[in-house]
């Protein structure tokens, strides 16, 4: 059995040699552990040590070359260099553009001053009405009375969970869900109770058994390019839903964040307005740095939602509220819409090209991709290896509710990196993906 170190100081000779020049890519692991016949782990043993010595260095999608002058070493891209496949948040080129010129007005000293304080959930009554339209879809358009505001989507969703819960209350979630809701559960001792799923998203009738069970207080459900499925229902299945929340007497809490890619479907809100809590958030229409979030609040449990927003300390202030009115009226909204609903179909035509080959599911107008990876690969085993050639990818424990662990799978988000870095990205996990596991090699 070889040394990886004795493997490595003949890779070195032939460099020192010139035999390797700088810039010439090294064989893939794999290729280098049959030429050499030594086990995949070695091989990678052996290109790390190639780095460390400042002799090779990688590049994400083009694998591993010599070099002739000493790097900082590295196997996978610098850290602040990283692929980010985990956070998910749309920018097409003219965004900047689009809202600079929105803002008009906005920036004069004497409109500025009075929309640098904060404001109360209820908002005004102008930008009621223009966060109404932003939230139309479908021929439906929510009350303006009805509307409530946070700092950001994700404060919405922890002042509506509040609202409709206490502490040891049982929340209804599908078995794979966002996880910033397993963290806001956590925080308010609400505990979640999985609800299966098919093709079609959540199982209305696994509500229904769940409820006899134990009576739920409420359900949060994402019926919309769900994360991270990309599922939608069908209207059919919907109607089913808004029946059973009737006859069992209990709120949806319905996320909507990413129905703006999908802005021809009514919302489970329309069919049922009495009984959901609609959520929604500007940062993912508009940019990541646009904090705004949305409840559309039946008249019930108004009260209950603006206290919660108050107490949590997740009023909005007054500046984005002006700003959303602004880039609603001058069509900036609609545009960055329609360009972004463009880009996904790109994005996802890209990861096509890629992973065509694989168990993946998705939707043409998503942005994120569910791939159930190739035996013997475990989802953490993965991750951890794409980690090292400098790529975050999110397993799907994370989205696990539960004692429900997940399949071998993982989650990848493709709007945050550019075209470019996305297809050298996938390009790279899908090597990865045909390979063996270093953990699973044998010496």
């Amino acid at each position: 059995m070889k040394d990886y170190r004795s493997v490595a100081d003949a890779v070195a000779a032939e460099i020192g040699a010139g035999r390797l020049k700088a810039g010439e890519r090294l064989p893939t692991q794999r290729e280098f552990a049959r030429q050499y016949g030594i086990a995949n782990s070695t091989a990678t043993r052996v290109y790390q040590e190639l780095a460390r010595r400042g002799l090779t260095e990688g590049h994400v999608g083009r694998g591993t070359s010599g070099t002739a002058a000493p790097p900082a070493p590295a196997l996978s891209e610098p850290a602040g260099s990283r692929v980010d496949l985990e956070l998910n948040y749309p920018v097409v080129p003219e965004q900047a553009e689009l809202l600079a010129a929105g803002l008009g007005g906005l920036l004069r000293p004497e409109r500025l001053e009075p929309v640098l304080r904060p404001v109360g959930a209820a908002g005004t009554p102008a930008a009621r009405a223009a966060a109404a339209d932003l939230l139309a879809r479908g021929g439906w358009r929510p009350d303006p009375a009805r509307v409530l505001f946070a700092g950001s989507g994700r404060q919405a969703i922890s002042a509506v969970v509040a609202a409709l819960t206490r502490p040891g209350a049982r929340l209804g979630v599908e078995e794979l869900t966002y996880p910033v809701l397993k963290a806001i559960a956590t925080r308010l001792g609400v505990t979640l109770v999985p609800l299966a799923m098919d093709g079609a998203g959540l199982i209305p009738e696994a509500v229904e058994e769940a409820h006899r069970a134990g009576p739920l207080h409420a359900v949060y459900v994402q019926p919309v390019l769900h994360n991270p499925l990309s599922l939608t229902m069908p209207a059919e299945r919907l109607d089913r839903l808004a029946d059973v929340l009737l006859t069992c007497g209990i709120h949806a809490i319905e996320d909507a964040v990413w129905a703006f890619l999908r802005d021809d479907l009514p919302p489970l809100a329309s069919r049922v307005p009495e009984r959901t809590v609609l959520v929604d958030s500007l940062s993912k229409r508009l940019a990541p740095g646009l904090s705004l979030g949305f409840a559309v609040v039946p008249a019930a449990v108004s009260g209950g939602v603006a206290a919660a927003l108050r107490s949590g300390g997740w009023a909005p202030m007054g500046f984005p509220l002006e700003a959303m009115a602004q880039w609603q009226a001058v069509g900036a909204v609609e545009t960055l819409v329609r360009a972004k609903q463009r880009q996904a179909v790109e994005r996802q035509e890209i990861a096509e090209r890629h992973l065509g080959d694989f168990v993946t599911r998705s939707a043409p107008g998503s942005y994120y991709r569910w791939w159930e990876l190739p035996r013997p690969w475990r989802a953490d085993t993965f991750v951890a290896a794409a980690a090292r050639h400098g790529i975050a990818v999110t397993p799907a424990a994370a989205f696990a509710v539960g004692r429900h662990r997940g399949p071998h799978a993982i989650r990848l988000g493709l709007a945050s990196p550019s075209a470019e870095t996305l297809s050298r990205a996938l390009a790279t996990l899908a090597d990865l993906a045909r390979s063996a596991p270093e953990d699973l090699a044998q010496d």
